[in-house]
């Protein structure tokens, strides 16, 4: 068997089963962002694990615009040490820590058209749902990126007894089936390969681009990180330095400020 191809066809399942089956959903979550975006809000994203990578997927990337504030906790997040201090133990004992979550909520100012982005693949961890809670109690929607496969199989973690679509406005689907890893090989004990990297890219950026057009329908042109493939490197560096100004005005809505 040609091992890396299966992963490749099971990751092409995923994209499939996205674009199938969760276009409404991602359509009904840009229309809650782009009012944000568009009324001078924030879209705030938050995720624990390997999850924060989809933070930094929606912005700051080539091809991404400001609206969003990602509330990266680096003790949740910051994997690459492995063991030792700032080690991956600490920060998978963390996720589980009721009080952390609201802990990290207060650091900031929400208010109306603000709204939430959460990722999680399981959806049950109990400082994903707490975030939401929070949010919720403060009248913001919530949109879920969850696999509700995984999310389906798995049990409540938080005391509440819920999970994090039970509190999301809008669930999306990030199309990865339960345990994310895709490829059984025969004689090894383990599947590898995860998918939800595959899925919940795709959902990110789905939904950035859906976004970005609705904000265009309004008559609002997102300042774009544009590659200076596109429009040359003197340009492309004004763009960006443009986008990260813009990013800094509107960052500081988060700590109070006007």
């Amino acid at each position: 068997m040609n091992f890396g191809l299966h992963y490749l066809t099971q990751a092409q399942a995923i994209l499939t089963k996205i674009q199938e089956t969760q276009m409404n959903a991602i359509q009904q979550a840009a229309g809650i962002c782009a009012d944000t975006i568009a009324r001078d809000g924030l879209v705030y994203l938050f995720a624990t694990g390997h999850s924060r990578m989809f933070i930094e997927e929606m912005y700051p990337r080539h091809g991404s615009f400001p609206g969003f504030f990602p509330m990266v906790e680096l003790s949740l997040t910051f994997h690459n040490l492995v063991v030792g201090p700032n080690g991956q133990r600490q920060a998978m004992f963390l996720e589980h820590v009721e009080g952390f979550g609201q802990t990290i909520m207060r650091n900031f100012v929400f208010a109306e058209p603000d709204s939430f982005i959460i990722f999680s693949n399981s959806g049950v961890n109990e400082v994903v749902v707490e975030v939401a809670l929070e949010a919720k109690k403060r009248n913001l929607p919530v949109i879920a990126v969850v696999s509700q496969a995984h999310c389906a199989a798995s049990s409540a973690k938080h005391s509440s007894g819920q999970k994090l679509p039970d509190i999301a406005d809008i669930t999306i689907d990030n199309g990865t089936p339960a345990g994310d890893a895709l490829v059984q090989i025969e004689g090894l004990a383990d599947p590898v390969g995860p998918g939800s990297t595959i899925g919940a890219a795709a959902v990110t950026n789905a939904l950035k681009v859906e976004i970005a057009g609705r904000l265009v329908q309004k008559g609002i042109q997102p300042l774009v990180l544009t590659s200076s493939h596109f429009i040359g490197a003197e340009a492309s560096q004004k763009q960006f330095d443009a986008s990260y100004d813009e990013f800094r005005r509107r960052m500081r809505r988060a700590y109070g400020g006007q």
